[in-house]
């Protein structure tokens, strides 16, 4: 299967309220760049009263748009997908503004713990003050006037990551998981491949219709995306398998092979998702380094590992 066939045609109309669906607006941040596309993109679900989704950055021009489109209706929820600085600082603001009650997975965490000397590259992406007043588990619903939503838990982009399903439209508000412009970054430790493609095969078992993602415009065929997301990564761990049966033993040397068509502004994460992956394939026994998986560790085939 091929992969990913992704979709750069988007007009982020920053500061303005777009209608995406019945019931449903985007407004999307001005905060354009490598890892956020054109912006962040913050949702607005409901007429009368209504859930805010991933309100975003603490931005000042993004906060007065936000609330010149709510036009003085009541915000019930403030539904935060996870805890990058791009979709959560927000919800405090508005939470202040409004009396709206925040909802979420729960506060920042990785998805393992460091190792001895390991830092954190994503530290300073991640929203470490942010705690929902009302933790969501798999399945938990917040309802409104006319609409309701159920959480999803897709661990991989971030340990916490979680989907909204807007119940009964088929629906769902993908966040950073799913993306129709890009693959979304699994860095370790925040992050973890092995979480990343179980939540995948989650999606894959649900019938929606449209996804709404964090950045980027909408992905109208979700299943056949999903499964060609599963491919893209499959294919990336055969290509990591390959660099090192070809001899390459570091990551740097694996990503100048396997990312060399992509930006360089994009090679740290590109090598942070090597590593996800190598993690994924030590776990399996089909890899080896000496010590835990790190970003500076030499990697090698285990024989008779199927590697």
């Amino acid at each position: 299967m091929q992969g990913p066939d992704f979709d750069l045609d988007f007009k982020p109309a920053h500061g303005e309220a777009v209608p995406v669906a019945d019931g449903v607006q985007r407004i999307t941040v001005n905060n354009p760049g490598p890892f956020t596309f054109h912006g962040t993109n913050t949702y607005v679900v409901g007429k009368r009263s209504v859930a805010v989704i991933d309100p975003g950055p603490d931005d000042d021009a993004h906060f007065r748009a936000l609330m010149a489109a709510l036009d003085g209706r009541e915000v019930t929820h403030i539904a935060v997908s996870h805890t990058h600085r791009d979709h959560s600082p927000l919800a405090r603001r508005l939470k202040a503004a409004t009396g709206a009650v925040i909802v979420a997975e729960g506060p920042h965490r990785a998805a393992r713990p460091l190792h001895a000397g390991e830092a954190n590259p994503f530290a300073e992406s991640s929203d470490m003050d942010f705690v929902p007043d009302m933790a969501l588990p798999e399945g938990g619903r917040v309802e409104g006037d006319g609409w309701s939503l159920t959480a999803v838990m897709t661990p991989g982009h971030t340990a916490n990551h979680a989907a909204f399903a807007l119940d009964g439209t088929g629906i769902l508000f993908s966040a950073d998981h799913v993306m129709a412009w890009a693959t979304s970054i699994v860095a370790p430790p925040d992050g973890a491949m092995a979480d990343y493609m179980a939540s995948l095969e989650k999606l894959l078992q649900r019938d929606d219709r449209l996804y709404l993602p964090g950045h980027g415009g909408p992905v109208s065929d979700p299943g056949a995306f999903v499964r060609a997301l599963r491919a893209h990564r499959k294919m990336r761990e055969r290509s990591v398998l390959e660099r090192i049966r070809a001899g390459d033993r570091k990551i740097p040397d694996m990503v100048k092979v396997i990312y060399a068509s992509t930006d360089s502004r994009l090679h740290g994460a590109a090598a942070l998702s090597v590593l996800a992956h190598l993690e994924d394939l030590v776990e399996h026994g089909r890899v080896e380094t000496d010590g835990p998986p790190s970003l500076f560790g030499d990697y090698r085939l285990v024989p008779g590992g199927a590697g």
